[in-house]
């Protein structure tokens, strides 16, 4: 219940000595599913922060008083950073600007207008694990571990709490041309984010690339391998669209793989979605040597093909958010295209594609797709690889 306010020789109603006696043991509840900004009827309430993705509470100035209070909750699986308003300062031991986990919260309780300290208590805090490369971070001003997972390996917990995990899978590999056509360039392999809570050692899992195929639907572009933690994980990679089939109507292989060029008789065909984004179309006219679509990535989809020239590969995700700056490598990038000049991989990370050479193969710990290969009617290219995934784990100090 809010704070009542009394004059002088006023009679209280049956109804308000129950609301008061009540509030002695229960407060007013509002949740909410979006950011959201306390208002002067929070004071001495509950604010639960209901979100799957991350969100901000945010403190304003000159709109509560001096011995004003009220309680913060997340039960959502969203982060929520509790930040300060315009003018006004608020003080934390964990930071200026704290954070919530799922199941955590705390109290703002205000010095002044202007000024207000946030409490930590209740809800689970974070864990304590070893595993992988080890080093320190700093992310809003507040201090994590960060664990990198580069191989398979153990998280070896210590004490049990929250724990922050990002899981890139292993990318796709490209397939050959053939058939008067270029394929597609590997898919992206998924890139996931969330905070879970581990009581046990878990194991991590880092995705595999796809190995490069050699040729059609009997052998191609292998897929990319999920990465684990727990039971939390990434979708690998998608294939890519083959060159060899000159029929438009025949299936393209699965997932985040950019389409198959334009073969002789038919015009390319279209990426497929997978992790959440598609492989960019082939080029779409009918023609020797047209240009392979870009493998999707997990922040866009891949780049149509166009004449003799193979898409380029999409772009990831970057981790350096989560790493505070530590790690700026655009993750799950898809490879290009083949074609006559072929496409580069996104964010110069996939594969780029080729026409009769050899593709480029994705480098280790990106997640990214391998370059496809094109045909130019007599001759076909050699695809890339897909490049392996990457784990990380961070945990406040």
């Amino acid at each position: 219940m809010a704070k009542q306010t009394f004059t002088s020789g006023q009679t209280l109603t049956a109804q308000q000595m129950s609301d008061l006696q009540s509030n002695d043991f229960n407060m007013a509840v509002t949740t909410g599913t979006a950011n959201y900004t306390l208002v002067v009827g929070d004071r001495g309430q509950r604010r639960v922060q209901d979100m799957g993705a991350a969100g901000t509470v945010t403190v304003p100035n000159s709109v509560f008083t001096a011995g004003d209070a009220l309680w913060i909750h997340s039960i959502g699986s969203g982060t929520q950073s509790v930040v300060a308003g315009a003018g006004l300062t608020l003080n934390s031991s964990a930071g200026s600007a704290p954070t919530l986990a799922q199941w955590e919260g705390g109290v703002v309780y205000f010095t002044s207008s202007s000024s207000a300290i946030f409490f930590r208590g209740g809800g689970t805090t974070y864990g304590v694990a070893t595993g992988g490369s080890s080093s320190s971070i700093t992310v809003g001003s507040q201090a994590y571990t960060l664990l990198t997972f580069t191989s398979s390996s153990t998280l070896t917990v210590t004490k049990a709490g929250l724990f922050d995990i990002i899981c890139v899978a292993g990318g796709a590999g490209g397939t050959t041309g053939g058939g008067n056509g270029a394929s597609g360039g590997g898919g992206g392999g998924g890139f996931a984010q969330q905070t879970i809570y581990l009581d046990a050692n878990a194991t991590v899992t880092v995705g595999a690339g796809g190995a490069a195929g050699t040729g059609g639907v009997v052998s191609p572009g292998g897929l990319g391998s999920p990465s684990v933690v727990s039971a939390f994980a990434a979708v690998g990679g998608g294939g890519a669209g083959d060159g060899n089939n000159s029929v438009s109507s025949v299936p393209l292989l699965g997932g985040s793989g950019g389409g198959r060029g334009g073969a002789s008789t038919s015009a390319g065909g279209a990426g497929t979605t997978g992790q959440g984004n598609a492989g960019g179309a082939g080029a779409g006219t009918p023609g020797i040597g047209r240009g392979g679509g870009g493998g999707g990535g997990s922040n866009a989809a891949g780049s149509a093909g166009s004449g003799t020239t193979g898409g380029a590969g999409a772009a990831g995700t970057s981790l350096s958010t989560f790493t505070g700056g530590t790690n700026t490598d655009t993750k799950s990038a898809g490879g290009g295209g083949g074609g006559t000049t072929g496409g580069a991989g996104g964010s110069s990370v996939g594969g780029a594609g080729t026409n009769t050479g050899t593709a480029g193969s994705a480098a280790a710990n990106t997640g990214s797709g391998g370059g496809g290969a094109g045909f130019d009617g007599f001759t076909s290219g050699t695809p890339g690889a897909g490049g392996s995934g990457i784990v990380l784990v961070r945990f406040e100090v």
